[in-house]
């Protein structure tokens, strides 16, 4: 049977379902009662064992915990452990991305460990070098293990915090209480337990932090979409004036110097809001737990170190659990361990959507109804309904991003604002001529005015009709960009990385790189 874990890469939490991180977690504690109980055979069962299997750690941003767990979890495996000195690397002199890990790859390293301040790298990594490795015949595909990649996520700190969460949950998965407390905003560690908590069946998750550092609202709006029983409160104290408190609390540390002189201003303030203090003891639940991925602010720390040697303390082994969680995610990609799990169930596959519907007229070809002021044409193509129900200003706004994207500009034609009949704007464009449009620019339409109504005209009538709604994916176009300038796939970076935009939800897109969400109207360059 095939190693279903076997060279496979955790960009993001969710690239773990959560039957495998439960197979993950049991592999933990085995290993966990191995080392107490001192038994050797059982321990060197989950070494790789293999003096040429190559791991490269690649830390472009500053780590001591992360970096030196994941250095210690390589050498428990006796393997080629290689790191990147970024002083010195090809990233100083412009070099690209994938060229620098393509050449890496050849020299049969089969797991990368990075760390990035660019949003999605290892995602878009993944992609690229598998392409390299089927292309050269190479006898393996490597894996990429994301430490943290800017505001984005922290998927290995967030498998060893959940593991910590189930032991002090007698490794129940039916239902959690959390507060998340600290900097929500930057804090990639938080934002992996957006979709990381649906572990448990039920999730109560109470977000403290003030409106500076709050987490961001798409984070919040996920979490719902989840299920998740969400509650915002600007500070502990404000938290501590109500009866329902969590019995777990996990801080973050506030990263307030990349806020700016205005933010600065407001430190001691927002710190106070976010800091435990001795009067708050009182008011705890019994047997509760605080939580943090380390390390502390050693001036301002969020968890006071008077803390330390109470009851109240889990993140000293939470932060011991995590070489265990590493060790054995290590050893899963690399094939060594998972080979006797087997799935339940296949994931469902997504049904699909239909979100370009051709209109076909009953009978002969009625002669199209314009609206107001409007002459009919007799070849060409009319786009109704454009961005229904908004303002006028904001309609003819995005009429001239359609006109560019769909090639219409510098051609006869106009376009204008018009009145439903329930009174509603919405916006017209048309263009006399001799039209022939491929499914793949109606699917461009769809996605730059959703909800639009495309008429190709032919001799005074109308040939065909097609309705768009907003599209599942939105990809392979080469005028798309995430707006988030931290994104591998912002033109910033200078990877010329194709954007690829997912549906939420709520009708927006997220970025299938780094997660930010946009409105249609915004994942087009302008």
């Amino acid at each position: 049977m095939e190693n279903s874990f076997k060279g496979r890469s955790l960009c993001v939490i969710d690239d773990f379902s959560k039957e495998e991180r439960l197979y993950f977690f049991s592999l933990v504690r085995r290993l966990q009662e191995a080392v107490r109980t001192n038994d050797e055979a059982a321990v060197d069962s989950f070494r790789i064992k293999d003096p040429d299997f190559g791991i490269y750690e690649v830390f472009l941003e500053d780590s001591t915990r992360t970096k030196e767990s994941f250095r210690n979890a390589a050498n428990f495996h006796h393997v080629k452990l290689t790191e990147m000195n970024t002083e010195h690397s090809s990233f100083n002199k412009s070099e690209s991305y994938a060229d620098t890990f393509n050449t890496l790859c050849g020299y049969n390293n089969r797991i990368f460990v990075i760390r990035s301040k660019v949003e999605g790298v290892c995602r878009y990594l993944k992609e690229e070098c598998t392409a390299y490795a089927r292309r050269n015949g190479l006898p393996y595909v490597p894996a990429f293990i994301n430490a943290g990649d800017g505001k984005h996520e922290h998927p290995t700190q967030e498998l060893l915090d959940e593991y910590t969460f189930l032991q002090d949950n007698g490794w129940d998965t039916g239902s959690i209480h959390i507060a998340l407390v600290g900097d929500l905003y930057h804090g990639r560690t938080v934002h992996s337990k957006v979709n990381g908590l649906t572990l448990w069946k039920s999730v109560k998750v109470d977000l403290i932090a003030p409106e500076e550092l709050a987490m961001p609202e798409h984070y919040v709006v996920q979490m719902r979409e989840n299920g998740f029983d969400v509650r915002l409160f600007g500070s502990i104290e404000e938290y501590l004036a109500q009866a329902d408190v969590a019995g777990k609390w996990y801080f973050t540390r506030p990263q307030l110097e990349r806020m700016g002189e205005k933010i600065l201003a407001k430190a001691d303030r927002l710190r106070a809001s976010i800091t435990f203090r001795p009067e708050f003891m009182d008011r705890l639940p019994q047997d509760t737990r605080f939580y943090h991925p380390l390390p502390r602010h050693k001036v301002h720390p969020t968890i006071p170190t008077f803390l330390d040697d109470t009851p109240l303390n889990g993140w000293e082994r939470q932060s011991i659990n995590g070489m265990f969680c590493r060790i054995v995610l290590l050893g899963l990609v690399a094939g060594k361990l998972g080979g006797d799990f087997v799935p339940t169930a296949a994931p469902e596959a997504a049904p699909e959507e239909e979100w370009i519907r051709e209109i076909i007229p009953d009978g002969a070809p009625k002669k199209e109804e314009v609206s107001e002021g409007v002459r009919p044409i007799r070849n060409g193509i009319v786009i109704d309904h454009i961005c229904r129900g908004d303002q006028p200003e904001e309609i003819r706004r995005h009429m001239i991003l359609i006109r560019r994207v769909m090639n219409l500009d510098g051609l006869k034609g106009g376009e204008w604002v018009s009145q439903s009949s329930d009174g509603r704007f919405k916006g017209i464009i048309f263009r006399p001529g001799n039209f022939t449009l491929d499914h793949k620019q109606v699917k461009r339409l769809a996605a730059v005015a959703p909800g639009c109504t495309l008429n190709i005209i032919k001799d005074g009538r109308v040939a065909k009709k097609y309705r768009t709604s907003l599209p599942p994916r939105i990809y392979n176009f080469d005028d798309l960009m995430c707006l988030n300038e931290a994104c591998i796939s912002n033109d910033s970076q200078n990877e010329n990385v194709q954007a690829m935009f997912l549906k939420t939800g709520d009708g927006r897109y997220r970025c299938a790189y780094c997660g930010k969400v946009h409105t249609f109207k915004e994942i087009f360059r302008h």
